[in-house]
């Protein structure tokens, strides 16, 4: 019987990547594609839609073509995508707008004034109020770009554009919808407070399937643009951070998954729907039977980037490994220096969309190696917050598992576990999204008969355990992290106010 494998699609915020798994978990290699973020303006972020959608067919071809050379089918395909995606359609689905990814903040004052007048929208939907998430984005376009509002006949985020590419339907399933602020986790149905914060009816969204539907075959577009039988089945697949928990393995009670790439996550799988009183965490579906809570952050591999351009740039475009090498000739701690790494404004644990960030402590003894070092700390210790939200709302946190490209650096994978002071365990590969999705592939095709059989046979390449001296000072320095923040919010809040109004 011939070898057969199913294509993990992973569309994330700066590229697009498809991967062939066999059924037991193995790569068989695939394509991966570039595209860019739009910043042209403070608080934009987006993206051009037929790029995205290009970049996923090439790669979807690339690992299609690896599959015949290997000799293997291609049982179909199941996709994992970026959540908090929004864009408007034209009555031909065409697009009206780019679209505006979870990174855009232009929604803080919207945000804020829905948080007002309905707090309780987090705890129905599972997603912090906060200029991510489409609610909030589509109460910006109603105040702030009416015509557009009032032309869209549809709005969707990236993975209704990528299954419509794929397959002529839309439809979004239930754990990307768990992310727009717009679906009540109770029902299992769009949220019609919501739905009136955000001045839309239903009928404007993609239909709502499971994480597990079978879509159909695909259209005969794209079916001779990836070289692809038509017939190939195309499964809905889930949001990327949920995936991820299944990608690296993180599926037991007490073990979370930690990624960071662009941005940040730390994530816990559980068993229903898990409202944080305090509202700091996210509750997102991931299956029928299944959620994920954690917290995401806005600022990860990019506060690396922004140190390399502002910091070093002597150091060439891609100064990564030379500054990280510089990072770990400073102690930990950095001699009393603290980045608060809210360049990119920052989402959990306070979710606020209008934060920024600042070096706190600058003395004249502290020189780049210090400065390097407090950003890439600044980020672990923002994960740190979100690990103990988690803990303070009564989640059991023994172990993680971390995948992003960090990883790539024995520095930071260190550093994250004597920040976080837990064990980290390092995954094979660095798949994560793209592997969870196409093990969830497998189940709806009935390949496997337990995703969480392959799951916990992803194997970990290396633990790494805290050290017991470093992960003392971290500690000791988390609360003096979290106290920064609360105080130098007001004045933060003002800087920004006057730079808009400047």
């Amino acid at each position: 019987m011939m070898r057969r494998a199913v294509l993990g699609v992973d569309v994330g915020t700066t590229a697009a990547k498809t991967t062939a798994f066999a059924t037991d978990g193995s790569s068989l290699g695939g394509g991966e594609h570039g595209y860019p973020l739009d910043v042209a303006e403070p608080g934009h972020a987006t993206q051009e839609p037929r790029v995205v959608v290009a970049a996923v067919r090439r790669t979807v071809r690339e690992a299609a073509a690896r599959c015949r050379d290997a000799g293997v089918e291609v049982a179909g395909i199941a996709v994992s995508t970026a959540m908090h995606g929004l864009c408007a359609l034209d009555g031909d689905g065409a697009p009206l707008t780019p679209i505006l990814t979870w990174a855009d903040t232009r929604a803080a004052p919207q945000a804020d004034r829905i948080r007002a007048a309905d707090p309780g929208v987090h705890d129905r939907t599972g997603t912090p109020v906060h200029p991510m998430a489409p609610l909030a984005k589509l109460a910006w376009f109603r105040e702030e770009d009416p015509a557009v509002f009032v032309a869209a006949r549809r709005w969707v985020g990236v993975k209704e554009l990528v299954l419509h590419d794929l397959t002529g339907r839309w439809a979004l399933d239930e754990s990307v919808a768990s992310g727009t602020g717009l679906w009540n986790a109770a029902a299992r149905d769009w949220d019609p407070g919501a739905l009136r914060s955000a001045g839309i009816e239903a009928s404007v969204l993609a239909p709502l399937v499971p994480t597990t539907t079978v879509l159909g075959g695909l259209t005969a577009h794209t079916a001779a643009a990836t070289g692809l039988p038509a017939d190939t089945p195309v499964v809905a697949g889930a949001g990327d951070g949920p995936l991820a928990n299944i990608g690296v393995g993180a599926v037991r009670p007490g073990v979370a998954a930690c990624s960071i790439g662009t941005s940040g996550a730390l994530r816990l799988t559980v068993d229903r729907p898990a409202v944080d009183p305090a509202r700091r965490l996210f509750s997102y579906a991931l299956d029928d039977d299944r959620w994920v809570t954690g917290g995401a952050i806005n600022n990860g591999g990019s506060v690396l980037r922004w140190a390399g351009d502002a910091l070093a740039p002597d150091l060439g475009p891609h100064p990564e490994d030379e500054l990280l090498a510089l990072a770990a000739t400073a102690p930990p701690g950095s001699d009393g220096l603290v980045l608060l790494p809210s360049l990119l404004s920052e989402r959990a644990p306070r979710w606020r969309g209008d934060g920024r960030g600042a070096f706190v402590g600058l003395a004249a003894g502290h020189g780049r190696a210090h400065l390097v070092r407090a950003a890439v700390e600044g980020v672990c210790l923002q994960l740190a917050l979100v690990l103990d939200s988690l803990r303070e709302a009564g989640h059991r946190v023994d172990e993680l598992r971390a995948t992003g490209g960090f990883a790539r650096s024995p520095f930071w994978r260190q550093l994250l576990a004597d920040v976080l002071g837990v064990p980290v365990g390092f995954p094979e590969g660095h798949e994560g999204s793209g592997l969870g999705a196409a093990i969830v592939g497998m189940r709806a095709l009935g390949l496997i008969a337990d995703d969480d059989a392959v799951a916990r046979r992803i194997a970990v390449a290396e633990t790494r355990r805290p050290d017991p001296v470093a992960a003392q000072r971290y500690a000791a320095l988390r609360p003096v992290f979290a106290g920064l923040q609360e105080a130098l919010e007001p004045g933060l809040r003002a800087l920004r106010e006057l730079d808009r109004r400047g």
